[in-house]
């Protein structure tokens, strides 16, 4: 048998801990508070694991007859690269979507955004307008102190500033579902369509708490995060369905070093 120091968990907690009690500098003192917990349980719990006995555990040896044998120190020398050969893994992904199916993702959710938050004005405020004044209220001061009857009243400059903000939001949320969704697992409308909009209305929540409280005390929470999460839905399944683009490290060795070194492409010149 062999000792080991036993598996814990308790080091990871803690740095959990301390991450959190510097996001909520920038973000909300609850999210400090709960990182000082985090922070004390795990400094807690590590230190039980090493003082006053570290805790270990006994691993079973393998037979002599199991183990892997000795190196045998081989005189060959080592096969160098060769110019040109290919399957070299230098970036990842291998894959990327296109800009244009994030842009054409963010103005189609963007929509789909839309039609719930209208839904909600109809349903809950009884004026397509309400959720648009709101919106305008980021950009125009004192929009979000005007009365209930205020917000429900159509506003040209709101209605303007509004689509404005609305769409460029749109577009850049779009360029980005493009650029991470390929770096990350399997599942591209679980991420997009449900973890990023919970992920970015608890920041927008704990942001606006603090910038803007008259705005965020007039936000309904429930129909805010529906709109995310069908913007979400909307935009992951459309960057998801387009055609993607392999990056240069599918290329042959010669042609990534011929674009790096001179910026043209070999690989397109040699097929015209």
């Amino acid at each position: 048998m062999l000792e080991l120091p036993a598996p814990t968990v308790w080091p990871m907690i803690a740095a959990l801990g301390v991450t959190l009690m510097a996001g909520g500098l920038v973000t909300h003192a609850i999210v400090s508070a709960v990182g000082v917990l985090l922070a004390l349980m795990g400094a807690v719990g590590w230190w039980k694991d090493v003082f006053p006995q570290e805790r270990v555990e006994s691993v079973a040896l393998r037979p002599d007859h199991e183990r892997a044998r000795p190196v045998v120190v081989s005189p060959a020398t080592v096969e160098h690269l060769r110019l040109g050969e290919a399957g070299h893994r230098v970036r990842v992904p291998v894959e990327v979507q296109p800009y244009a199916a994030g842009i054409r993702g963010g103005i189609i959710g963007g929509l789909a955004m839309a039609v719930v938050a209208l839904l909600y004005g109809l349903v809950a405020q009884d004026s397509v307008w309400y959720p648009i004044n709101l919106l305008a209220g980021v950009a125009i001061p004192g929009m979000a102190g005007l009365s209930s009857e205020g917000l429900r009243a159509f506003s040209l400059p709101a209605l303007i500033i509004g689509v404005i903000v609305h769409g460029v939001i749109s577009v850049l949320a779009g360029l980005l579902y493009a650029v991470i969704l390929p770096m990350l697992p399997r599942r591209h409308l679980l991420w997009g369509g449900l973890v990023a909009p919970l992920l970015w209305t608890g920041l927008v929540w704990a942001t606006l708490g603090v910038v803007n409280p008259a705005l965020n005390a007039r936000i309904d929470w429930v129909w805010f995060i529906a709109s995310q999460i069908a913007f979400g839905l909307t935009t992951g399944f459309v960057v998801s369905r387009a055609q993607p683009i392999a990056t240069m490290q599918t290329w042959p060795l010669a042609a990534r070093a011929g674009v790096e070194t001179t910026g043209i492409d070999l690989g397109r010149e040699r097929d015209r």
